[in-house]
């Protein structure tokens, strides 16, 4: 290639990229990534951030919020508020950050019950399709279409038939992981589909990440499902041979709060197509005892809130920090509050799966895990099969459930939705839960840890290297 045609590339391309990236970006080491890529390769460098590197989702977000029904003032009608110093310390010191950071005001007289795996999820949620009257809304990153899938289509297509307003959002990049791909068999059968940025040649839109990741049932405004299950036959973990068998954890909501998880899906519907639908009414409370918030995030918003949220849950702990997490690889800034947190006495526990779906992601994890057992931190390794459960409890009364893993991908580039739980089903029924995997699990050491061999090191530290994108 002649100088006049670097030169003009230099000009048209790669400083234009390179200037883009170091002022948008909010991380130092992908703007400096970004930037390095694109002076070093003039026309596949800027070529590359076009495609990956430039977020488009937060402005085509802001210009839908303009016209939004879902106003904070929408939200709060109707709604027993509850302030924070309702709420005993420490806990309501996390509450204060996170009605700064959500906006989105804590409700209570709400009931949560866990679902363990496909067997208890699976036909709870099936007989919230088959009992709904007005309308039933469903979100998942994945949806099979086998055995499993074909039930729910089935049960949709029922209620459809009933006359219920049936809408499925399905991830555009999910619903490839299985053939017949779900849309079609949606439309086929009439249900009112979207895919959620779909890749596509033209106009050119192939986005690896900005994926939905976020898994909600709705059925008419009074009962809601989160929790980390997508459609899939390999969540029916009691199945002994079923190779691809995943141990998860799903979630039943009744009262107000299925309201809120029902304006996270009609936001995502209007994102989506363009159509704004006008929300249900707040049904009455129940005899439910929880305070519960929903916590969205994504790449269209301003600040990463559930990072900062769980910095801030961590900072204030007291006695106890539990996670469990399928993928853990936190920023720095998240490790130092963990590494703090057990340093002033704080009983940390980390919860991983001891053989993981993503090996890359496992070896990348192994390489933060020693500078933790240091600290004081306590890491515990859980048998196969592959465990694909998110929860994180806070001195036994606080609690994080949801979508959201503990990486780069979840935390800053999908959009994910997590709930807030206050009260004591926390220590009554997800305490339990964590403790059950934990007993099962093996406890390893910082000598184990310092013993393995060089080669091994040498891999993770590799894959960690890739971190920002993994």
């Amino acid at each position: 290639m002649s100088n006049g045609w670097l030169l003009l590339l230099y000009i048209t391309l790669a400083l234009p990229a390179a200037g883009h990236a170091l002022i948008f970006k909010k991380d130092s080491r992908s703007a400096l990534g970004w930037v390095a890529i694109c002076l070093a390769f003039p026309l596949a460098g800027p070529t590359c951030y076009f495609f990956f590197g430039v977020n488009r989702i937060r402005s085509r977000a802001r210009k839908l919020e303009e016209g939004s029904p879902f106003k904070i003032e929408h939200e709060m009608r109707d709604q027993r508020l509850i302030m924070a110093f309702q709420i005993p310390p420490p806990l309501d010191e996390i509450a204060r950050v996170s009605d700064a950071v959500i906006r989105r005001p804590l409700i209570a007289g709400n009931t949560v019950v866990p679902l363990v795996n496909g067997e208890a999820a699976y036909p709870v949620m099936m007989s919230a399709i088959e009992t709904a009257e007005k309308y039933l809304y469903l979100s998942t990153y994945i949806f099979e279409t086998r055995r499993t899938g074909r039930a729910f289509i089935d049960a949709l297509c029922r209620a459809r038939d009933r006359g219920v307003d049936v809408r499925v959002i399905v991830d555009g990049v999910g619903e490839c992981y299985s053939i017949p791909r779900a849309g079609r068999l949606l439309a086929r059968r009439g249900i009112r589909f979207a895919r959620f940025l779909p890749p596509s040649l033209y106009p050119p839109a192939f986005r690896i990440n900005l994926r939905n990741h976020r898994k909600i049932l709705v059925a008419d405004g009074k009962v809601a499902f989160v929790g980390g299950m997508n459609i899939h036959d390999s969540h029916l973990a009691d199945r002994k041979a079923n190779r691809h068998r995943i141990i998860d954890l799903h979630f039943q909501l009744t009262g107000p709060i299925a309201t809120q998880i029902e304006h996270v899906f009609l936001e995502d519907w209007r994102f989506a197509t363009g159509e704004s639908l006008t929300p249900g009414p707040v049904h009455a409370f129940n005899k439910g005892s929880t305070i519960c918030r929903a916590v969205v995030d994504g790449p269209n918003m301003r600040i990463d809130r559930l990072e900062m949220l769980l910095f801030c849950a961590v900072s204030f702990a007291r006695k106890s920090i539990s996670i469990m997490t399928p993928y853990f690889l936190p920023s720095s800034q998240l490790i130092g509050a963990l590494q703090a947190a057990a340093l002033k006495g704080v009983d940390v526990r980390i919860l991983l799966p001891g053989k993981n779906n993503l090996p890359f992601v496992h070896w990348a994890a192994m390489r933060l895990l020693p500078d933790l057992l240091e600290r004081g931190v306590r890491i515990f390794f859980q048998p196969p099969p592959f465990v694909h459960t998110k929860l994180i409890l806070i001195d036994h009364h606080y609690a994080q459930v949801g979508s959201a893993n503990l990486d780069t991908r979840s935390l800053r580039l999908n959009f994910e939705l997590m709930v807030e739980i206050y009260g004591r089903s926390v220590s009554r029924d997800l305490l339990p839960l964590f403790e059950s995997q934990r007993r099962g699990a093996r406890e390893i050491s910082l000598e184990e840890m310092q013993r393995r061999p060089l080669l091994l090191k040498l891999r993770d530290s590799f894959f960690w290297l890739f971190k920002p994108y993994l």
